[in-house]
């Protein structure tokens, strides 16, 4: 596979697993049993959706201006930093995916809802996904550019699924705050890495 898929997976990886509501929300309904591919399902179709939503629309406009390219690659390579610096603090922090709050029981037409409103109603999702994803694989045409699109949803996909099927066997892990430690400074290194290729043109 082309090294772009890579680089798109790398991305979209370092952002989608990121400690947050969606992602204790998809861990809880795996545990608990109730709709838990669902869950998967409406969390990475709405990745899905907003990354190639990202890659057409920024895309585009970076193809017709050198300006807005420019901008993009410099504005993507500071917000790269700083979500990495972002995950070097979090190393030095004591967290942990917290999946214990039981809830309700909920059917099936709730749980397409919650799982919706936990992958849309955050604003980050759009700043990652639609500017970000967007704004770096923009940079490419044609090929590499649905190259870097189908790492980054490969990612999201791998991430929502991987989370819901094996979580009563990551649950103990994902509990110790030392895994997301390592989590966010690889994150840290990655984003970092990616930052300096962008720089670099």
């Amino acid at each position: 596979m082309n090294p772009i898929y890579w680089q798109g997976l790398a991305l979209g990886g370092s952002l989608v697993i990121a400690i947050g509501a969606q992602n204790a929300h998809v861990l809880r309904m795996a545990l608990l049993r109730r709709h838990a591919l669902l869950t998967a399902a409406v969390c990475a179709l709405c990745d899905i959706v907003l990354i190639s939503l990202g890659l057409a629309g920024m895309g585009t406009l970076l193809a017709a201006s050198p300006t807005l390219l420019t901008a993009a690659r410099w504005g993507g390579a500071a917000y790269l930093l700083w979500y990495a610096f972002g995950a070097l603090r979090a190393a030095f922090k004591p967290a942990a995916l917290d999946a214990s709050h039981q809830g309700a029981s909920i059917n099936r037409r709730q749980a397409l809802a919650t799982a919706l409103g936990f992958s849309l109603l955050n604003p980050h999702v759009y700043l990652d996904t639609v500017l970000l994803l967007g704004s770096v694989g923009g940079r490419y045409d044609g090929i590499a550019r649905l190259q870097f699109g189908l790492g980054a949803i490969s990612a999201s996909l791998l991430w929502f699924f991987g989370l819901s099927l094996a979580a009563r066997a990551l649950a103990p892990w994902l509990a110790r705050p030392i895994v997301w430690r390592l989590l966010d400074l690889l994150t840290a290194v990655v984003m970092f890495a990616l930052a300096l290729m962008l720089l670099r043109g």
